[in-house]
């Protein structure tokens, strides 16, 4: 397999293959930034439509006043907490394959949650009164309800697309710099100018960087974890049949995690393409990337078994009876699909051979993410349509084109913005590529790994 990264690898052609990057990705790029424009300009119709002719063309009514709109965000507001978390807990762990891929990873944390914010406003229907879940005074002196989880959720993603934008913002200064003193005259060395903060690279503002940097990942790591916690709370805090599970919170993390993962892979096997970045998204890399992905996987599948059991021999009839109309009911094939597809598929990770095989990583990591976007969808709709009184049963409704729409579109904004990104900033991390060569390169000279 070899190691990650070429030990002999020098740092001009880092920096050189990561600013051409910016400049001439393959024509694929096009291809996928002009899908994704067409995906989310059809969102952007049916919110219009939505908008002029009321909620009820999106099929949202009594008992299913959630739909796809809150499943979608649940699944987004999960995607979002693996980058971030992950970059951050390996960063404490010194773990150096984390370099070449944490920074497309901490970008999808932010575009994450910058897509699952706009669920909750569509779900609002109107969209112009979104202040009304923020926790401020209005003018009627009243201040928004602390237990409606409207707020919790819009305090959870503001603090953390803050905090995420933050530390993905002080994680490129250095390469802002480098940006800025190689490219030539123009709007780009313009922004760069701007974001690089005069960064020099001073023993000072290394040894300032580093510590801000670090401070940072040690402030993520628990907040994303009671970000998603309150995001659990959401179901867990009330009273519905399904929903009332101490289990939640670990569970969403683990769910969080298991998706992210996830879509990192899928990420990484595109941007490894695209901006041909073969030489430092590895497929050592990508080997770790996908063993870490089985383990949260594990994770993810023995905390479901937990749920079922405790709901299977609890003595509360009603979330019994939720249970088994998830695996035998008009959504047997999404739970089915759920179960396979989240706790079956993730066993091929297991093999060796799967775990550098490219298309076959690309095709499993497609179907984890389908498996954990069903399972939010689990979540939500059974619930609503089996509750505890007969007659708010209604298994018949099904969401409108107008939701999957949206939620088709979603895919798109998301798509769209993470690409640009990477056309406009290094999507890998030069100065820490350059760390870890240097260090490998060490290491090598010393005769193992003490020299690291």
């Amino acid at each position: 397999m070899g190691k990650d990264i070429r030990e002999d690898i020098s740092w001009a052609k880092i920096n050189t293959d990561v600013l051409k990057s910016l400049e001439s990705p393959r024509p694929l790029y096009w291809v996928i930034v002009g899908v994704a424009l067409l995906m989310f300009l059809g969102g952007v119709s049916l919110e219009a439509y939505q908008y002029r002719q009321g909620m009820g063309v999106a099929n949202l009514n009594n008992p299913h006043v959630w739909g796809l709109f809150i499943a979608t965000f649940i699944f987004w507001i999960g995607m979002s907490h693996s980058g971030t978390l992950l970059s951050a807990i390996l960063h404490l762990m010194h773990a150096d394959w984390r370099k070449p891929i944490y920074r497309f990873a901490e970008a999808m944390t932010t575009f994450s949650l910058m897509t699952a914010g706009l669920f909750v406003m569509v779900h609002l229907g109107r969209l112009w009164q979104f202040y009304y879940s923020l926790p401020y005074p209005n003018e009627r002196g009243l201040w928004p309800n602390f237990q409606s989880p409207l707020l919790w959720d819009a305090m959870a993603i503001f603090t953390y697309l803050s905090s995420s934008v933050i530390f993905l913002f002080i994680g490129m200064i250095p390469d802002l710099a480098i940006c800025r003193d190689h490219l030539h005259p123009g709007w780009r060395k313009k922004l760069y100018t701007v974001l690089a903060l005069g960064w020099e690279g001073t023993d000072r503002q290394w040894r300032n960087f580093r510590v801000t940097y670090l401070t940072v990942a040690c402030y993520l790591i628990p907040l994303a974890v009671s970000v998603h916690s309150i995001v659990a709370s959401d179901f867990a805090m009330s009273q519905q049949p399904g929903w009332h599970v101490t289990s939640f919170p670990p569970y969403f993390v683990a769910g969080a995690l298991y998706s992210g993962c996830a879509a990192i892979i899928t990420l990484f096997i595109i941007l490894r393409y695209v901006f041909k970045f073969e030489e430092y998204m590895t497929l050592p890399i990508l080997k770790k990337t996908a063993r870490l992905t089985f383990a949260i996987a594990m994770v993810w599948t023995y905390l479901n078994a937990i749920e079922f059991a405790s709901v299977w021999y609890s003595h509360d009839q009603a979330s019994k009876d939720v249970l088994i109309q998830k695996a035998t009911g008009p959504y047997a094939f999404a739970w089915w699909g759920m179960i396979i597809c989240g706790s079956v598929v993730p066993l091929a990770l297991a093999f060796k051979k799967v775990q550098t095989n490219i298309p076959m990583l690309f095709s499993v990591s497609l179907l984890l993410n389908l498996g954990m976007w069903l399972e939010r969808w689990m979540i939500v709709a059974p619930t609503f349509s089996h509750g505890y009184y007969p007659w708010t049963w209604d298994h018949d409704q099904w969401p409108s084109f107008v939701q999957w729409g949206m939620v088709f579109a979603s895919f798109g904004w998301f798509t769209l913005l993470f690409m640009i990104f990477c056309k406009v900033f290094p999507s890998v991390s030069m100065y820490e590529v350059k760390e870890m060569v240097y260090h490998r390169s060490l290491a090598s000279k010393m005769g193992g790994k003490g020299g690291h």
